[in-house]
């Protein structure tokens, strides 16, 4: 039976006791278990049930590649299927259940379907669903949904939080084995930026279980003392419990790091997706066993030698009290010495190759194990769990020779390096017939734009399965890094490895070599989707030569796992098939991510109501406690207004309007997109960009601007700040930040490629404040650090210095029509320099105002707002700005597009300002009816509101609006429609209400 060990266990604290449920019993392990630790420890053997055939299923490996051991975790809103309990660390209250079977997991009524597997071969699907065809919607796509899926979908909403990380490094490395802690010691002596993540919760791989001793001493002293050392490097950074999810081009490197799966209820975020960008990467992912393939290697109990090694070291947990051990290789004898020396009965050791006569079959032998070469396992014994097995020869058909009971199987059928990572981004690989798996190939890596390899591969993940040839590859490879970064390589040696030699292994992919067909149908390739050595033989019969063919017919390595345990032998059996050898046949795509991830990760924040991430300024928490009621702008919340006792919305903005008009305002202006672009084309790319010119702005000056689709049509608009001869700030609108950004690259990576520039959006890099009103000079002379007077900083000038002790960017620019300056800070400072401007702000009468009193103060100085104004289909002078139109410029984005006869047209609706014969204000979108009947049997239009505002400067209803021959009709009376069906009369205006020559904002 499954048990734990009384003595042992690594990663356990047998002090602390951890209870949990398991399909509804009560069961406990101890702190440092995985749920498949303490399953086995609770003599849980049967823990699932296969996808096709519905077959008994227990665990095979101890890591992310277990196909068997998936779970439904938790209840209600922290519910999630699919959830391998191997990588499932335990904690106090787990709520754990088995999946796909019914009613129970001991007793399944779909095992019935193994009873005609005959019937259900590969490909089945694909010729028994097609005839006849009207049965298809009816019969066979309601049994393919309701067959379909392993877990159940949650049903309710998901109670945990997210968070998406952003970061930069010069070296990342995947894997927190000793090769890959050995790369980061040495790029971190050198000085990169380094970031090494480890998929688990401990450093070292396997070295520790393995028994690899280094420079003399257990592995695990040096591994501590290396982490150690890391940690006091301030340009490394260390991260467990964080899986390299996939590479991409370019650096791009999708980290997933399972925050509080181990801790839940502590207010942490569950996971937290990481987004990097890195210069150079090393994968030193490891490597994976591989299984044999034997008839009845899917019976609980038959697991991986390395995961069995894993369960007794790590967790003192043994799967038998007496297990048999097969294999190829001499990795698999350090299991048996492992269980020997655990006091645990290993009957015998199943090698077959030829001869076993190295270091380590002598030590097994020497504890008394008795060792059979050249056999092989004709099959399992045994149903829900193992009993026993039957010995044959492995050069034989199948012939049993005797019976040993076990009640577990070790197997080894070698190692694959974990090449996932390196081939995401077209990184190539070689076969080595030596060790019968591929390995990357270091001079076919995965390269950047500038034709340079970006990835490089480490230790077993490199095909370098021993423990000395590890450590050292891993040197290599960080040096490699430091190289290829400009770095130089700090003096010192390398520590040394050493562990027990071993001898060439023999590649097996079926046992025995020559099986006959009802052995073959009973020896599972994938175990989670029920594909047999028969299946592949069967798509091959068929004609699917090609691997990615076969992988579709047969659904190999097509489940949760990724083929990760079968994909190597089911290519191999492939091409024994096809008469071709392995790297003929080649293998299927691997693509990202690694293993599963969470759709909670994926999603970060966008989830909920608005189902997208919010973004908050960093003067959010001061407007939430001080009365904002918040409206959303893009993918921002900023206060439409700030609530006072009593007030309702139109009271706060009128006082937010008057006060602003009177005193002093204070805007939080921070969600404003800010754009750098730089380099020696910058202002030609600009010109390119706007209506107007932008080359010849002057360092210190600003300038407003219009940006036009390629139809011609407005799309945004903004102040252009001009920082030096190769760099601009460009201003966009809230929602248009990320949009003009996108704009801005598509054209320089597709049409302008041979310009030398670049775009950063730095839009949450700082925090952005305007200063309004009358009293705003004051306000910023009092905080002091700064010429802010009209000589020293005029309208559109723009300066660096030092305000309240912050240091500042101050722009001279006003959207009111008021004096008003916008400062600029780092985000870090924004809510200091706020809460200066608050303190110093009360004697002038300071008061914040929000995003409504912003958009009725524009208005009344006859401002447009982008998406107001424009809809799409307006171009900029339909809105009488051709001021801003460039004529001495032969291009700009939209230009040819304007001069087409419809944009022409004299009879385009222009831009003007409407003021209601009654001072009432008109209806949002409210057309001007003319005379006349239309096709479509309603009234002619001549216009619309575009905006409409009750204004408290002039106490009566204001609006700008688009109407035909507007400008042309100055005082003239137009009917609006309103949603009652009655009309309101508006007289034709001036679109600037308010302070006309600009006087105010000059001053």
């Amino acid at each position: 039976m499954s048990t734990r060990l009384q003595t042992g266990g690594r990663l356990i604290d047998r002090s602390h006791r951890e209870g949990f449920s398991f399909n509804g019993k009560r069961l406990t392990g101890y702190a440092g278990d995985t749920l498949a630790s303490a399953l086995l420890a609770n003599d849980q053997m049967l823990v699932g049930r296969s996808f096709k055939y519905h077959r008994p299923r227990g665990f095979v490996a101890a890591g992310g590649e277990e196909p068997n051991g998936l779970v439904n975790l938790g209840k209600g809103g922290q519910f999630e299927p699919n959830q391998r309990a191997t990588t499932t660390e335990l904690f106090d209250g787990l709520t754990a259940e088995s999946q796909n079977h019914w009613p129970s997991l001991e007793f399944d009524i779909g095992a019935i379907n193994a009873k005609f597997s005959r019937f259900l071969p590969a490909g089945f699907y694909y010729k028994m669903f097609i005839h006849p065809r009207p049965l298809w919607k009816h019969v066979y796509e309601p049994f393919i949904r309701n067959s379909a899926g392993l877990g159940k979908a949650p049903q309710d909403r998901d109670s945990d939080r997210y968070e998406h990380f952003y970061a930069f490094a010069d070296l990342v490395i995947i894997g927190g084995g000793i090769a890959g802690l050995q790369a980061a010691l040495t790029a971190g002596q050198a000085g990169a930026k380094v970031i090494l993540m480890e998929q688990t919760a401990h450093w070292g791989g396997r070295a520790p279980v393995d028994g690899v001793t280094i420079d003399g001493a257990p592995a695990d002293d040096w591994i501590a003392k290396t982490v150690t050392t890391l940690e006091g490097m301030e340009n490394v950074t260390l991260r467990t419990r964080m899986m390299g999810a996939g590479v991409y081009d370019h650096g791009y490197v999708l980290g997933y790091e399972r925050v509080a799966d181990h801790c839940p209820g502590l207010g942490l975020p569950r996971h937290r997706l990481w987004r990097i960008r890195a210069k150079q990467i090393i994968t030193a992912t490891g490597a994976i066993e591989r299984p044999l393939s034997f008839a009845g290697n899917d019976v609980p109990g038959v697991m991986l030698a390395s995961a069995i090694r894993d369960y007794a070291v790590n967790w003192a947990v043994s799967p038998g009290d007496r297990t048999v051990v097969v294999t190829n290789n001499d990795d698999a004898y350090r299991t048996a010495i492992c269980l020997k020396q655990a006091g645990l009965e290993v009957p015998v050791i199943i090698d077959a190759r030829p001869e076993a006569s190295g270091a380590l079959p002598e030590a097994a032998r020497a504890l008394g194990i008795r060792v059979e070469t050249g056999k092989g396992i004709a099959k399992v014994l045994g149903g829900k769990r193992v009993t026993g097995v039957a010995l044959c020869a492995q050069a034989g058909e199948g012939a049993e020779l005797e019976q040993v009971p076990c009640d577990a199987v070790a197997m080894s059928g070698g190692w694959s390096p974990v090449v996932h990572l390196w081939s995401h981004c077209g990184g190539k690989l070689n076969w080595d017939d030596a060790q019968a798996h591929f390995r990357p190939d270091a001079n076919r890596a995965p390269t950047s734009h500038d034709g340079l390899p970006f990835v490089i591969s480490a230790g077993s993940a490199n095909g370098e399965l021993h423990a000395a040839a590890t450590l050292g590859d891993g040197d290599a490879a960080g040096k490699t890094a430091i190289r290829a970064l400009g770095l130089s390589a700090t003096a010192g040696g390398v520590a040394k490895a050493e562990a027990e030699a071993e001898e060439p292994m023999t590649p097996v992919w079926i046992m025995p070599q020559g099986a006959g067909v009802k052995l073959r149908s009973k020896m599972w390739l994938d175990y989670q989707n029920d594909v047999k050595v028969s299946d592949v033989q069967l798509a091959a019969q068929e004609g699917y030569e090609s691997v990615e063919h076969a992988k579709r017919y047969t659904t190999l390595g097509m489940a949760t796992d990724q083929g990760k345990l079968s994909n190597i032998n089911g290519l191999a059996v492939l091409s024994q098939s096809l008469g071709a050898d392995i790297p003929q046949v080649g293998t299927t795509t691997f693509r990202p991510p690694y293993t599963p991830i969470s759709m909670g990760a994926i999603a970060g924040e966008a989830r909920g109501e608005v189902f997208q991430p919010l973004r908050r300024t960093p003067i959010h928490e001061w407007n939430d406690a001080n009365g904002a009621d918040f409206e959303p702008v893009g993918q921002w919340r900023r206060p439409y207004t700030y609530l006072r006792n009593g007030e309702n919305r139109a009271d706060a903005v009128k006082r937010e309007v008057l006060n602003t008009r009177n005193n002093l305002g204070l805007l939080d202006a921070s969600t404003l997109g800010k754009l750098i672009v730089k380099g020696p084309d910058a202002g030609k790319f600009l010109d390119l960009l706007y209506t107007n010119m932008m080359s010849t702005l002057k360092p210190g000056r600003c300038r407003y601007g219009l940006m036009c689709s390629e139809n011609g049509f407005l799309m945004d608009d903004g102040v252009v700040a001009r920082i030096d001869d190769e760099t601009f700030l460009c201003h966009t609108t809230t929602g248009g930040a990320d949009h003009i950004f996108a704009h801005m690259e598509e054209w320089l990576q597709t049409e302008w490629w041979d310009m030398q520039v670049y775009v950063a959006n730095a839009t949450e890099q700082f925090a952005q404040i305007a200063v309004v009103g009358p009293n705003a000079r004051k306000l910023l002379e009092k905080l002091g650090g700064m010429d802010v007077s009209a000589e020293a900083l005029p309208f559109m000038a723009w300066a660096d210095g030092e305000l309240a002790g912050i240091k500042v960017r101050a722009y001279r620019i006003s959207f009111s029509g008021e004096l008003s300056y916008e400062i600029a800070v780092p985000a870090s400072q924004g809510r200091a320099f706020w809460d200066a401007c608050i303190a110093a702000g009360a004697e002038f009468g300071l008061m914040p105002y929000g995003t409504e009193a912003l958009h009725v103060m524009r208005a009344e100085k006859g401002f447009i707002m982008i998406g107001d104004e424009t809809d799409g289909t307006v171009i900029p002078q339909d809105l009488g700005l051709n001021w801003a139109i460039s004529k001495k410029k032969e291009d700009y984005l939209g230009k040819r597009a304007q001069q087409r006869s419809h944009m022409t047209d004299p009879k385009r609706w222009k831009l003007v300002g409407l003021e209601t014969v009654d001072g009432s204000v008109i209806p949002d979108g409210s057309y001007g009816v003319a005379d006349g009947i239309n096709a479509n049997g309603q009234r002619n239009t001549q216009g619309r509101v575009t905006s409409t505002y009750y204004s408290p400067t002039l106490d009566r209803g204001i609006a700008m609006g688009l109407v035909l021959n507007g400008p042309d009709r100055m005082g003239e009376v137009v009917e609006f429609n309103k949603v009652d069906g009655t009309t309101v009369a508006a007289k034709i205006v001036d679109p600037v209400f308010y302070d006309k020559e600009g006087e105010k904002q000059n001053v």
